[in-house]
């Protein structure tokens, strides 16, 4: 039996021409990437090695290797500010120049800069110092959140092990409706399979919707595989994603695919063209139900934003449903990257969501992780583009979060409360 594109990128990475899930291989790591919270734990693994003996000398390949401001800026307090700095000096030393600096041009959250600064290229292997970095998969590459340890390891050696995992394939087929964003369709399957239903497994996605799909939605779907446990998520690379990245990057590429009589140790199918907004409940990505379901529950904030609902689509719907309009409640608006914002501001985004009376602020994940730029207090009740909502993850652990689509959402903050797109006022 053929292999498909998650054991193939593993294999070639590991110098084998076979591999078959459980298999144990050490793997060559074509990229890597921490930012201004792993970074600094990484760091404090080389001074406990370096009290071992085990100094770090140089980076096995600084251009292999990028950094990102993203978690705490604009610095939120001394720590980060520290933090941002230790990082400053540590690229410094060691010759890292791709280091996103906020308030120095481009920078941005990592898992949009990945795709955004084409970063990371089909049928390579990447890993990054953040439970999220699934979310570049959808480049057809093999994209692995890692710890602070295998991190340094990584960028001590260039490679570190893994053991191959099972990979279901989920299959989408037929018409997306007009109100339906890969938000609702990965919300629909993490409902459906759980929080651990893909525990160490890669979560491929094909059929005709994904065909049709742009780039920045199927990054949403590869993002949220995190929130079913998986080790990665992929889509197979295409024109679609040959275009996308023909715009920023001359790099070159060898793309990677599956062998038509690939093994899945399961296959989902999905008939989205019947699909409802979908919401995720507080405290789970998988306590979810239609919209329509929920509507009428008083909201305190409306948030769009982070890796998952800040790209530029995301900010298009958004604003298609705010045009003309007035929120009713305390609505944020956070572009995933510098470019993005740019772009916005010249399509008169920023101007749709001015206008209706939300803020919109600079390229950061503070709100989303609950550490700054607009957390939640005690009992308040949020829905939010972004990708989690267990207890405290936006603010005070006696907060509410509501996941959904920037559509969603959008509607949401229009009549301030819980609403369905097809039925904003």
């Amino acid at each position: 039996m053929g292999m498909n594109i998650t054991e193939k990128i593993l294999a070639k990475a590991s110098n084998r021409t076979k591999v078959s899930p459980d298999d144990v291989v050490i793997a060559n790591i074509d990229k890597v990437m921490i930012h201004d919270v792993s970074g600094p734990g990484v760091i404090k693994v080389f001074e406990l090695w370096e009290n071992k003996g085990i100094k770090l000398e140089k980076l096995y390949d600084p251009e292999k290797v990028w950094i990102s401001e993203d978690h705490f800026v604009p610095a939120s307090d001394k720590v980060s500010a520290n933090n941002i700095s230790l990082l400053s000096k540590w690229s410094k030393k060691f010759n890292v120049k791709k280091h996103y600096k906020y308030g120095l041009g481009q920078y941005g959250i990592c898992h949009t800069l990945s795709h955004e600064e084409g970063l990371i290229l089909p049928g390579e292997l990447y890993v990054g110092g953040d439970s999220h970095t699934n979310t570049s998969g959808a480049m057809g590459a093999l994209a692995v959140g890692l710890g602070h340890t295998d991190i340094a390891y990584v960028l001590m050696n260039g490679k570190i092990w893994f053991k191959i995992p099972e990979t279901i394939l989920f299959k989408l087929s037929g018409k997306k409706p007009d109100y339906i964003m890969a938000k609702d369709i990965i919300l629909k399957i993490i409902g459906e399979i759980g929080t651990d239903g893909a525990n160490y497994k890669a979560m491929q996605f094909s059929g005709d919707v994904i065909e049709k799909m742009t780039m920045e939605e199927r990054l949403t779907l590869t993002n949220m595989t995190t929130e079913a446990g998986a080790k990665n998520g992929i889509i197979e690379p295409d024109n679609t994603t040959y275009e996308y990245l023909k715009s920023r990057t001359n790099e070159k590429y060898i793309p990677v695919y599956s062998d038509v009589d690939a093994e899945y140790s399961e296959i989902y199918s999905y008939e989205i063209g019947d699909l409802e907004p979908i919401v995720a409940k507080p405290f789970s990505p998988k306590n979810i139900s239609v919209a329509r379901e929920l509507q009428g529950i008083e909201l305190d904030k409306a948030y769009i934003g982070s890796c998952t609902g800040a790209k530029l689509e995301d900010l298009r719907n958004a604003a298609k449903i705010m045009k003309g309009k007035k929120v009713k409640i305390r609505t944020e608006v956070l572009p995933a990257a510098q470019s993005i914002f740019l772009k916005a501001m010249k399509e008169g985004l920023v101007n749709v969501f001015l206008e209706a009376g939300a803020i919109v602020g600079p390229p950061t994940c503070g709100a989303c992780c609950g550490a700054h730029m607009g957390v939640l207090a005690k009992d308040e009740v949020c829905i939010s583009t972004t990708n989690r909502n267990f207890p405290g993850r936006m603010g005070h652990v006696e907060s509410k979060t509501y996941l959904a689509s920037p559509l969603v959402v959008a509607s949401s903050a229009i009549n301030g409360k819980i609403t369905d797109p097809r039925d904003v006022d």
